[in-house]
């Protein structure tokens, strides 16, 4: 997928207009999970609305394997499949066979292909035992597969997950992303979108962040982690009391900064790479015995990337 300087705006009554893209570019290979990290309104969804027809762009242009969204909207349609999260596009009242049934028809698969397809689909996403039940009765997990089997009904080349495991427990979530990595062995190119810097940090191949609508960074999360954010290695001293920081902190070197998160009673300090010897030694003489060091982490870089946003919404979906 190729975008290229694409702009959105939306008219908001009585106010001046909203822009929810700013000249985004953007370059993703063929093959590979990528994933789209922002806040609340920075244009994930958006992007990913245009990518698939549903929007128009108010300038610029998006291409799908050399095909345009605009010119060539009916070829974009049928190398997309679209996975959302929660209960958008099922049909409680339906079972999950019927709904598969359904999509099919959709998205003009023939009618003799659809048994075996729909069989297959739903014997790989673990919902073989559950066909001829009614899709209200399915937990959380279900759904996610079903919609997981919905995108991939027209045996897409791409596909776009739109936080697909927002809600669910430990177990699905974990299931879920494994069959994402089947998908990425497949061939398939995989745009995710996601709240769940571990998620992104274990499935994707290249990761880019979007923040008020224009793209901020991009790259491998090694890459984006090497970025050594704000500084230098992360030293993390656990079970830290929020009155003790201030006197931990004055006994560290002056270039050493550090932030105290009060309800994981932890201290973060940034320490330059051929310093953290010396913190951790002055660390431990504070009687501090609890001391992990290791590179930031991509949530570090997002952090370092988009700025710490007091009293905001700090949650990552659009």
């Amino acid at each position: 997928m190729h975008a290229d300087g694409v702009t959105r705006t939306f008219q908001v009554r009585g106010g001046p207009d909203r822009t929810a893209l700013d000249r985004v570019d953007l370059e993703l290979p063929v093959g590979g999970v990528h994933g789209l990290l922002g806040p609340n309104g920075a244009g994930k969804t958006t992007l990913c609305r245009i990518a698939s027809t549903v929007l128009t762009p108010t300038s610029g242009s998006i291409t799908v394997h050399g095909y345009d969204v605009l010119d060539d909207a009916e070829q974009v349609r049928r190398l997309i499949g679209i996975v959302f999260g929660g209960d958008r596009g099922l049909y409680g009242r339906l079972t999950a066979r019927e709904n598969l049934q359904f999509w099919c028809a959709m998205n003009g698969v023939p009618r003799r292909d659809t048994p075996g397809r729909v069989d297959a689909l739903l014997d790989r996403l673990g919902l073989g035992s559950r066909a001829a039940e009614l899709v209200e009765t399915f937990s959380r997990g279900m759904k996610q597969r079903l919609h997981l089997a919905r995108g991939l009904v027209a045996d897409p080349p791409v596909l776009l997950l739109d936080e697909p495991t927002v809600g669910m427990d430990p177990v699905s979530a974990h299931e879920f992303r494994a069959l994402v990595g089947e998908l990425r062995s497949e061939g398939r190119t995989v745009l995710l979108t996601t709240h769940d810097m571990a998620e992104a940090q274990s499935l994707c191949d290249t990761v880019t962040f979007i923040d008020d609508g224009r793209i901020v960074g991009s790259g491998t999360p090694a890459t984006l982690r090497a970025l050594r954010v704000e500084g230098g290695v992360r030293v993390r001293v656990h079970d830290l009391a929020e009155d003790a920081h201030e006197d931990l902190m004055t006994a560290l070197p002056e270039e050493v900064s550090g932030e105290h998160d009060a309800r994981a009673r932890h201290t973060d300090l940034v320490v330059a790479p051929g310093s953290v010897a010396e913190v951790v030694d002055a660390v431990v003489r504070q009687g501090h015995v609890s001391v992990t060091t290791g590179p930031p982490s991509l949530e570090d870089v997002y952090l370092g990337l988009l700025g710490r946003r007091e009293g905001t919404d700090r949650g990552m979906a659009v």
